[in-house]
């Protein structure tokens, strides 16, 4: 059984090593890059369309996740599962919305991005060494063009349907999108941003469970 990741903004497969994948084949999907001017849904359906067939698993972290929910929304048939991120605009953080007024990120060079994202690793919730390691490692190696485009892209995504073929994991702690703000079906407590990873445990138990008991695929397990 395959399953397909796609990982959040300015990250990449590496996010999702700590997983317990043993029952499943993952597949993760590297970003192509944006047409000019295209919104976050065109993106997702192109890339769904690429690499991801419409009856597949597809696991969405943070950026990823809204992607997600736009292929979800355009297949009934895909299975979907949100880690750490939002289904609509109306769970992301009102003052985001700043970024539409002042696109300060369009202006910034990528060496700044950077910078600003290597001294704010702190809202990820990150504290192992070895995961801050793979987080200052992904910074300096993402593409300052991808990241402009989607921070743009976010800023203005206007979705307000959740599909009923999509799970949401979130957790307690979550600086970079509350959780005050979201309404999801599995809470992990104390977890932040980046659980995916220092909570990889918690967060693949669930994973099964979705796989199992909302999905209907106990042929996974045995």
């Amino acid at each position: 059984m395959k399953i397909y990741f796609l990982s959040g903004l300015g990250a990449d497969k590496t996010v999702f090593q700590f997983l317990d994948t043993p029952y499943y084949e993952p597949v993760f999907i590297d970003w192509m890059p944006p047409c000019q001017n295209e919104s976050l849904p065109a993106y997702a359906k192109r890339l769904q369309e690429s690499f991801i067939p419409n009856d597949s698993i597809v696991i969405g972290l943070s950026f990823g996740g809204m992607l997600a929910t736009e292929m979800a929304k355009l297949h009934p048939t895909l299975k979907t599962i949100l880690i750490s991120s939002a289904k609509t605009s109306k769970e992301i953080p009102g003052f985001y919305q700043l970024g539409k007024y002042l696109p300060i990120h369009q202006a910034a060079p990528g060496a700044l991005h950077k910078w600003f994202m290597l001294r704010s690793k702190w809202l990820f919730g990150l504290k192992d060494p070895a995961s801050i390691d793979i987080y200052e490692t992904l910074i300096k190696n993402s593409d300052p063009v991808f990241n402009r485009w989607a921070i743009n892209a976010l800023l203005n995504w206007n979705n307000s349907v959740v599909p009923d073929n999509l799970v949401h994991i979130h957790g307690t702690h979550d600086k970079i999108l509350p959780y005050k703000n979201v309404c999801c079906n599995y809470t992990i407590k104390k977890g932040e941003h980046l659980m995916v990873m220092d909570k990889a445990g918690e967060v693949s138990t669930i994973i099964r469970q979705v796989l199992k008991e909302k999905f209907s695929l106990p042929n996974a397990f045995s």
